[in-house]
């Protein structure tokens, strides 16, 4: 699941559903979180990436971005709410997220995760807002 050029306190973290989905991720800050998924082996029976596929993507990036934020506080981020809008269906190649910070707090902090295919076209929007709470 993991790129080279992570930080090393990130190289033990991997969950067994972001190895089935096939997340690989390729950059973590509390600023930034970016990493790509395959179409393949996660779509509906329509063949269009499945939502539930973008959904994890964006819980995933925006979680990882929440805890590279709640560990300069000595904390742990647990996600509180989910939000993601599906703007277009993708059926190959690859989908790119990007986690952004909205808002980077002691108690909370909430982050935009925009998802794109292989050409640049934005494909899907979430949100993400976790809990901060003392380790």
């Amino acid at each position: 699941m993991h790129g080279e050029n992570l930080p090393d306190w990130a190289r033990d973290l991997t969950s067994p559903l972001d190895d089935k989905l096939g997340v690989e991720l390729l950059e973590l800050g509390p600023e930034r979180v970016a990493a790509r998924m395959p179409v393949e082996g996660n779509t509906q029976p329509f063949g269009l990436l499945h939502g539930g596929a973008n959904a994890a993507l964006v819980e995933t990036l925006g979680s990882l971005a929440a805890h590279a934020h709640a560990r300069t506080l000595d904390a742990v981020a647990v996600g509180v709410d989910l939000n993601i809008t599906h703007h277009r269906g993708v059926t190959a190649g690859r989908v790119h997220g990007v986690a952004t910070p909205i808002h980077r707090g002691r108690s909370v902090a909430s982050y935009q995760v925009e998802l794109s295919d292989d050409q640049g076209n934005r494909t899907a929007t979430g949100r993400i807002t976790c809990l901060l709470r003392q380790a």
